[in-house]
């Protein structure tokens, strides 16, 4: 019921969510004692593409099904949150985005000694990360993690309820266990990183992270160790075309923003997206929501360009 609660937030209107809410005290019995009599099975995903701004897809689940979602995620967030290294930044409380950049500025300094030093970027992606997820070595995690086995039993059914292109691979979208699963799955490679490589310098924000340092070599001579890492270890691969390493003054492009030494400007597509959007759709929230964005850079210029309704 609780997870009913917080499921329901901005869905009350929606019509499989009224259909469910109409027996909803039947439809939560039954879902409990399929779980405690252990015949529960996972439905099937509505499927469709979302552009955000790249082309994506999203697969939805049942009511019924996100319900359950909710209800795993909120036993099982709290417990594994305090696992995570602290500059994992993707779907985690008191994170996120803005602050991920804001310690990627924070290491520079460190680095550069308040910009009196080079100092080196590493940025590196994972190639079609959600689909990429090999499910078997996932469970196998959650098994060395999780002592309960009726939390492996049903974590098994949610994760196996899905696969990409290939069997026993991927993980959909549309989950909420999703974003949790896969902080628990890059967890590994973070603790890599951090206890066996020892870098001290690391920002990670799902597939996305970098690594900073003075000397261009060792960043480097990391390249292929976190490679073969990802590789052999999580079944993952980098992106080809978007592992660069670069000086911070040239400008890191990292979660939206092009970084530079003292300051940062909004990615040149975002920028476009953004207007457009504003110019098609002048809704309030939207409004408040790109001008609570532009609150995070250098962004004058952009301000004194938008539409004079926006201001």
């Amino acid at each position: 019921m609780l997870a009913w609660q917080e499921f329901l937030r901005g869905k009350k209107n929606r019509k499989d969510v009224m259909k469910f809410s109409l027996h909803l005290s039947e439809n939560i019995f039954d879902l409990h004692i399929e779980l405690k009599n252990k015949t529960y099975r996972h439905g099937g995903y509505h499927a469709f593409k979302i552009s955000d701004p790249k082309p994506r897809d999203i697969h939805k689940a049942s009511v019924r099904d996100r319900l359950l979602h909710h209800a795993i995620y909120r036993v099982l967030y709290p417990y594994f949150d305090g696992k995570f290294v602290f500059d994992s930044y993707s779907c985690r409380n008191e994170k996120g985005t803005h602050r991920a950049i804001d310690r990627f500025g924070y290491f520079f300094r460190k680095v550069s000694k308040n910009n009196t030093k080079q100092c080196w970027v590493l940025k590196c992606d994972i190639r079609k990360f959600f689909a990429s997820i090999d499910q078997k070595i996932l469970l196998e995690i959650l098994d060395r993690q999780i002592s309960d086995k009726n939390i492996l039993w049903l974590l098994e059914k949610v994760i196996e309820s899905f696969h990409s292109t290939e069997i026993k691979k991927g993980l959909p979208l549309g989950n909420l266990t999703s974003q949790l699963l896969v902080n628990i799955y890059m967890n590994e490679f973070d603790q890599f990183v951090k206890h066996n490589l020892k870098t001290k310098y690391y920002v990670r924000y799902a597939d996305d992270f970098v690594f900073l340092s003075q000397n261009k070599f060792e960043l480097e001579n990391l390249l292929p160790k976190l490679r073969e890492f990802l590789e052999n270890k999580l079944k993952l691969n980098l992106h080809p075309n978007k592992v660069f390493i670069q000086t911070f003054s040239s400008g890191v492009d990292f979660l939206g923003w092009v970084n530079f030494a003292n300051h940062r400007t909004l990615r040149t597509v975002t920028k476009r997206r953004m207007l457009k959007k504003l110019r098609n759709s002048p809704k309030s929230e939207i409004v408040q929501s790109y001008l609570g964005l532009l609150s995070h850079g250098n962004t004058h210029k952009i301000l004194n360009t938008l539409p004079a309704f926006v201001l």
